[in-house]
C-alpha cells in the first residue's frame, strides 16, 4: 500500500521529460521540460529546471536571469485592494481619462524593474502615484488592480496536461488546426461516442491529434484505438502533448484511408507498397553504386594517365566512410519498412473483424464518404459521432443514412456555450464569447440484414392468417 502511495506522489510531481501546460492568466502553452532549455512564453523567457520536483499546480515567479521561484499563495485575498477600497468614490462621472492621472512614466517603471522590485510592489507604486484611484468606485478599483497585475506580475502556473486544457490552448491560439472544435463540443463527442476502457474505437481526425489524444485519455490505456489517416502519415502533435506513458502507445494502431477499399474487398496486399519502396530504394542504390563505380573508374584512369601515382590514403578513407554511411541508411530504411508493415498488419487484423465498438470522425474533409466507408467496420448496436464545423455536410450524411439504412437514433445537434462572471453585486454574462462550437451528428448502428428478416417474417405470417381467416361477408 505504501508503494502505491509513493508511485502516486511521484506521478504528481514535475520531472524532466514531462509534457506540462504553462498558464498565465487565460493563456496556455504546452512544452516539454528539458535541462537548461530556454522557454519563451508571453514575451518572457525563463528556464524550467527549478520547477522539477514540485507538484503540479504550483505557481512560480520569474526572477532576474530566467530562474523560477516558488510563490506562496495568500488565501485571505490581496492586500492591495483591502485598504484602498475603503476610500472609494460614489461613481466615475468626474474622472477624465486624459492620460495625466499617472505620475510614473514608462522610464520610471523600467527603473523600478531594474532595481529588482517585484510585480506586486510595482502595482502598489502605480496605485500610490495615481491621482484618480481613490475617486473610482470599488468595482473600478478592483478592475484597475487586476489589469495592472496581469501586465506587471510574472506568475506562471504549471499544470498537468488534460483534454480540457489542450482544447482551450488550441481554441485560443490556433483554432484552425483543430477545425474550430470547442472543448464543450469535444466533451459531447466523448460522451455520445461511449468512449470507455476496454473498447475498440476507430478515429478519423485532422485536428492535430487532439481528438485522438482525448479518446486515449478516456480509455486509460486499455483497449484498442485505430487511427485512420489520410496522406503519407498520421498527425499526432496534440496526442504527444498529453505525455502518455509507454503502455498507452501500445494500444494505438494506424491504418491509411487509401487502403480501406482494398481491405473491404479482400484484396489488400500488405507487401505491395513496401515492395515498391524497396524497388525504389534498390534503384537508388544501383544509381549510387553506378556513380561510385564511375567515380572509381575515373580515378583509376586518372591514376593511369598520371604514371601510376600512389593512391591518397585520405581519399580511400572518405570512400570507405561513404560506403558505410550508404549501408547504414539502407539498413535503417529496411527497419522502418519492416516496422511499417508490422503496424499495418496488426491494424488490418483488428479491422477485418468489423466489430469495432465506436467510430469518431472530426476532420476538414467532407464527412459523408468517410462515414459510409468506415461504418462498415463498426459492429451493430454501437454508437458513432461525426463533427463538422458546418451544418450542410452533416445534413447530407443524415439524408444518406436515412436512405441506405443501417443507423437509428440519428440526431444532428449544435452546442451553445456562454461564460458568466459570478461576483458579488456584479454577476453578468461575459461580453466576449465564442460564436459557435460546430455541429455533431450522432447515431447507433444496426444490422440491416437482421432488420430485413424480422420485417419479412411478420408480413408472411399476416398473409397466412389472412388466407386462413374467413372474410367479413362469409361470416355475416
Amino acid at each position: 500500500m505504501a508503494e502505491c502511495v509513493e508511485d502516486n506522489d511521484a506521478e504528481s510531481k514535475i520531472s524532466y521529460g514531462d509534457y506540462v501546460m504553462l498558464k498565465k492568466g487565460e493563456v496556455f502553452k504546452s512544452v516539454q521540460i528539458e535541462k537548461k532549455k530556454k522557454m519563451i512564453f508571453e514575451k518572457q523567457w525563463f528556464f524550467l529546471d527549478n520547477a522539477v520536483g514540485h507538484v503540479y499546480g504550483s505557481i512560480f515567479e520569474i526572477e532576474s536571469g530566467g530562474s523560477l521561484k516558488l510563490k506562496t499563495v495568500k488565501r485571505a485575498g490581496s492586500s492591495l485592494s483591502n485598504d484602498d477600497s475603503k476610500e472609494a468614490g460614489q461613481d466615475n462621472r468626474h474622472i477624465v481619462d486624459d492620460g495625466r492621472s499617472q505620475k510614473l512614466t514608462r522610464d520610471d517603471i523600467e527603473t523600478l524593474k531594474e532595481q529588482g522590485l517585484k510585480g506586486q510592489e510595482i502595482v502598489q507604486q502605480l496605485i500610490d502615484n495615481s491621482t484618480t484611484f481613490k475617486d473610482k468606485t470599488e468595482f473600478a478599483q478592483a478592475k484597475y488592480i487586476k489589469k495592472k497585475k496581469k501586465k506587471y506580475e510574472s506568475d506562471i502556473t504549471i499544470l498537468k496536461p488534460s483534454t480540457r486544457l489542450l482544447a482551450l490552448m488550441y481554441h485560443g491560439r490556433e483554432p484552425g488546426k483543430i477545425c474550430h472544435l470547442r472543448y464543450d463540443t469535444l466533451a459531447q463527442m466523448l460522451t455520445l461516442g461511449n468512449i470507455h476502457a476496454g473498447s475498440k474505437i476507430i478515429v478519423f481526425e485532422t485536428c492535430a491529434g487532439l481528438v485522438l489524444g482525448s479518446v486515449m485519455e478516456r480509455m486509460g490505456g486499455y483497449g484498442s484505438v485505430i487511427q485512420m489517416y489520410p496522406g503519407g502519415g498520421p498527425t499526432r502533435a496534440g496526442m504527444e502533448s498529453f505525455g502518455f506513458p509507454s503502455h498507452f502507445h501500445e494500444t494505438l494502431h494506424e491504418f491509411p484511408m487509401c487502403k480501406v477499399n482494398a481491405l473491404l474487398a479482400g484484396t489488400l496486399d500488405l507487401s505491395e507498397k513496401d515492395t515498391d519502396s524497396q524497388a525504389d530504394g534498390g534503384r537508388n542504390g544501383q544509381v549510387e553504386s553506378s556513380q561510385e563505380t564511375s567515380g572509381v573508374l575515373e580515378e583509376r584512369n586518372s591514376e593511369t594517365h598520371s604514371m601510376e601515382v600512389s593512391i591518397d590514403p585520405e581519399e580511400e578513407i572518405k570512400r570507405t566512410e561513404r560506403e558505410q554511411l550508404r549501408q547504414q541508411r539502407a539498413q535503417e530504411k529496411k527497419v522502418k519498412l519492416e516496422e511499417k508493415r508490422r503496424k499495418l498488419t496488426s491494424a488490418s487484423a483488428l479491422l477485418q473483424g468489423q466489430n469495432a465498438d465506436g467510430l469518431v470522425i472530426a476532420s476538414r474533409f467532407h464527412p459523408c464518404p468517410v462515414l459510409m466507408r468506415l461504418l462498415k467496420f463498426v459492429a451493430p448496436s454501437r454508437p458513432f459521432i461525426v463533427y463538422c464545423q458546418y451544418r450542410e455536410p452533416l445534413i447530407e450524411c443524415y439524408t444518406k443514412l436515412r436512405e441506405q439504412g443501417g443507423a437509428i437514433n440519428l440526431r444532428l445537434t449544435d452546442s451553445w456555450l456562454r461564460h458568466y462572471q459570478v461576483l458579488p453585486n456584479r454577476t453578468h454574462p461575459v461580453l466576449l464569447m465564442s460564436g459557435g462550437g460546430g455541429y455533431l451528428l450522432s447515431g447507433t448502428t444496426v444490422d440491416k440484414s437482421g432488420n430485413r428478416q424480422k420485417s419479412e417474417e411478420p408480413a408472411a405470417k399476416r398473409m397466412k392468417l389472412d388466407e386462413s381467416s374467413p372474410s367479413c361477408d362469409s361470416s355475416v
